[in-house]
């Protein structure tokens, strides 16, 4: 009998420190953001061929907002056994229901070998269509999508091979609302490197659909942190510049005059302007430079072991109303004194001259341990801001994330009440041995509302007994904050995995799927409506300066 004790108790103790250490395990350290080293690596080869198995499509509602699965296969049902996340979305400007997400597709979480994956609705997000990856068996990441104003969409993807001898992007388009794509640069031919974000001039100046890129510092030239410009629709990429101050993890966009805004993080946030890049006869030059307070800094590990916490996003507003040429930056940082990652926003009101304090977007103060992680933002064409980020505030686990959401309609003085817009997930869940679920999220906004693409684990896969990463659909809104319930677990399909013949997904678009994996399957697309703009005609090419050859 007591030998019976003994050993019951040495079992529990045994048990005990097993979650402690697997706890543990989970939350690695928080460090400042890395530079001058590669965030892709080649770490496996392709995965085997494999017999795929599938179960229905996640559909997970949360008070009036509803997350549609995106990575589906032709027939609209959940791949067993992959991965999917870091996630750009773009939508149609002139119709609001064309939308293309691009991600990183890992076929099976055994490999940690990713490929340039993508999906496009035609709903409004509610049906998705996953036609396949840019290319098989090709390495590909970093994936950003782009609209222009006619609802031309642009893929930009960082390309690099077993030797990591390059780090290399491509830029493809699509003139279908992203239901195929053509490779408008060659294979590498579009510079750039890791991490890399794309934005493209819409004003009516002399640098309407020049194409402006931005890396991280470990690109195709090795010439340090470098921005690129492209006048000709994407098919030939200038030589690089180099940035002042080297901000990286950061973005850029393009002011009503045609100015082109770099964010990033230097040593501190920097704003760069440069107010040439719109004339193509000169080299592209930085003349203004500005520091920005964010309140703390960007951050490697912790909630997301092997990735970064966020990255810095810049916008500008382009509404012609009293917030015109407003320049907005935003990320999720690290305070000073503490370990997890708040939302913090800054603005500028001169044109980048000077920033505001940093304001915090997420309102629970109670508890500063909390993590509001891969915050990120956009401006609607009517000047209202909408940021959404992952949140743990409503786990006792302090892990467990929702998608949380606030907006502001004065220019980011004050924003309003934060509302969840998702069940919770397990983010340390589905990982394809990389330890991480991306690098970022994405929205974009409309007059009425925001369209976000994001990873969560809410598929369950029973053949590894754990949650599986998947990309997300949601559509936000001013006003939901009023109906949202206490949160609950996701909901996941109970269905068995079943085998299917097809090896990989195929290029034919399925008819219009009908959900099955909730009660809410034949729910209907949010009851905000989106504005639909009046088709605008093809800008005639202007005739530009034949690029200079790169080194």
């Amino acid at each position: 009998m007591r030998r019976s004790t003994v050993s019951l108790t040495l079992l529990i103790c045994l048990a005990l420190l097993s979650a402690l250490t697997a706890a543990s395990a989970q939350l690695a350290p928080t460090r400042k953001a890395p530079r001058n080293e590669p965030l892709e690596k080649y770490d496996n080869p392709p995965a085997p061929p494999r017999k795929m198995e599938t179960s229905p499509r996640m559909i997970s509602p949360f008070g009036l907002f509803i997350s549609y699965q995106v990575n589906v296969d032709q027939n609209g049902q959940n791949i067993v056994g992959d991965a999917a996340n870091e996630c750009s979305i773009s939508v149609d400007p002139t119709d609001g229901n064309k939308m293309a997400i691009a991600w990183r597709q890992f076929n099976d979480v055994t490999s940690n070998f990713r490929q340039g994956g993508w999906g496009y609705t035609t709903d409004g997000g509610i049906n998705w269509t996953f036609p396949g990856v840019l290319q098989n068996n090709v390495f590909r990441s970093d994936p950003v999508t782009q609209a222009d104003e006619i609802g031309n969409f642009f893929y930009l993807s960082l390309r690099s091979d077993v030797n990591q001898s390059f780090f290399c992007d491509d830029l493809w388009g699509s003139t279908n609302g992203g239901q195929s794509w053509v490779e408008r640069s060659p294979d590498q031919g579009a510079g750039g490197g890791d991490k890399q974000w794309l934005t493209i001039d819409k004003t009516g100046g002399p640098g309407h659909g020049f194409q402006y890129q931005l890396d991280d510092g470990i690109n195709c030239s090795g010439g340090g942190v470098q921005f690129q410009r492209c006048t000709d629709g994407g098919i030939s990429w200038q030589a690089p510049v180099t940035i002042p101050n080297s901000p990286i993890y950061g973005s850029l966009d393009v002011d009503t005059n045609g100015n082109v805004f770099v964010g990033g993080e230097g040593n501190t946030f920097y704003c760069e302007r440069s107010s040439n890049a719109q004339i193509g006869g000169q080299t592209p030059t930085f003349d203004q430079s500005t520091a920005v307070n964010l309140g703390g800094d960007l951050s490697f590990g912790g909630i997301n072991p092997g990735g970064l916490d966020g990255m810095l996003f810049l916008a500008i507003d382009r509404s012609g109303g009293p917030t015109n040429n407003n320049i907005y930056m935003l990320a999720s940082v690290v305070p000073t004194g503490q370990s997890t990652t708040d939302v913090m926003f800054a603005r500028s009101t001169d044109g980048g001259l000077t920033f505001s304090v940093p304001v915090k977007v997420n309102d629970d103060p109670v508890n500063p341990n909390k993590w509001h992680w891969f915050g990120t933002f956009a401006v609607a064409p009517n000047g209202r801001l909408d940021a959404v980020w992952h949140d743990t505030r409503n786990a006792a686990n302090n892990t467990d994330s929702q998608l949380f959401y606030s907006w502001s309609t004065d220019g980011g003085v004050t924003w309003a009440p934060n509302v969840a817009v998702s069940n919770a997930f397990n983010p340390f869940e589905g990982y394809p041995n990389q330890n991480k679920i991306g690098d970022y999220i994405t929205i974009v906004s409309d007059n009425t509302g925001g369209n976000v693409a994001y990873s969560a684990t809410f598929n369950f896969n029973p053949n590894r007994n754990q949650h599986e990463e998947d990309v997300y659909y949601v559509r936000v809104f001013p006003g939901g904050q009023a109906s949202t319930p206490t949160p609950t677990p996701a909901a996941s399909p109970s269905a068995t995995p079943t085998p299917t013949s097809t090896p990989t997904p195929t290029v034919t678009p399925p008819p219009t799927a009908t959900p099955t994996a909730t009660p809410t399957a034949t729910a209907t697309p949010t009851t905000t409506p989106r504005p639909t703009p009046t088709p605008r005609s093809v800008p005639t090419p202007r005739g530009r300066p034949t690029p200079r050859p790169r080194p």
